[in-house]
């Protein structure tokens, strides 16, 4: 990680209000990111616990400098372990959880990283670079169907189908490498008159 990252946790003081935050409690961030929410809830604890998930290193680096005064364990993996990881330190019952879904600001501002088509860089756009498999594996080895299923499902476009068709059209001629790339074929693949009201 190059710089430090700014960031603005949302909601804060609404979603520190809401948690009822007791100095004894464990409470769960699902999502600890660069830690806003995990550093107000573990200034708010004596003997309590804060525990926190993320699947990026990166922001588990963060979370660990910004967290190294207050009581925590920092878990680097997927929310979705939340039992299994809970059974694995001991923890059988918690008093809060939070989620603040999403990608961070910090993961689309970094270029390298491929989120973002406001730069051209390599498609990449994993959220745990510690895994194998990236956005140009997908959009060049996954079939047509998985690619509009995934267009359809995950991304709720409703050119699905054609959008899927222009990318494998397209890695015909030549590997799609770059989010500029697949930038122009998914607006190929959108009506003009979508595109111009903001489609």
């Amino acid at each position: 990680m190059s710089e430090k990252p700014i960031h603005i946790p949302v909601l804060l003081s609404e979603t520190i209000e809401s948690l009822d935050i007791k100095p004894d409690g464990i409470y769960v961030d699902c999502t600890t990111g660069f830690a806003g929410h995990s550093s107000e809830i573990a200034k708010r604890l004596t003997t309590g616990r804060l525990i926190g998930f993320d699947r990026d290193p990166d922001a588990v680096k963060a979370a660990e400098e910004k967290l190294k005064d207050y009581p925590h364990t920092l878990i680097n993996r997927k929310f979705s372990t939340f039992d299994e990881s809970l059974d694995e330190i001991g923890v059988g019952k918690v008093d809060g959880v939070l989620m603040d879904l999403g990608v961070s600001s910090y993961q689309l501002d970094t270029a390298e990283r491929g989120f973002t088509y406001n730069v051209d860089a390599k498609l990449d756009m994993r959220m745990d670079q510690r895994q194998e498999v990236t956005a140009r594996d997908i959009v060049n080895d996954y079939s047509e169907y998985d690619l509009y299923r995934i267009i359809r499902d995950y991304g709720e476009d409703r050119f699905a189908k054609n959008i899927a068709k222009h990318i494998v059209a397209a890695r015909q001629k030549k590997p799609i490498e770059t989010t500029f790339e697949l930038n122009e074929i998914i607006k190929a693949a959108i009506p003009m008159k979508v595109r111009a009201t903001g489609g």
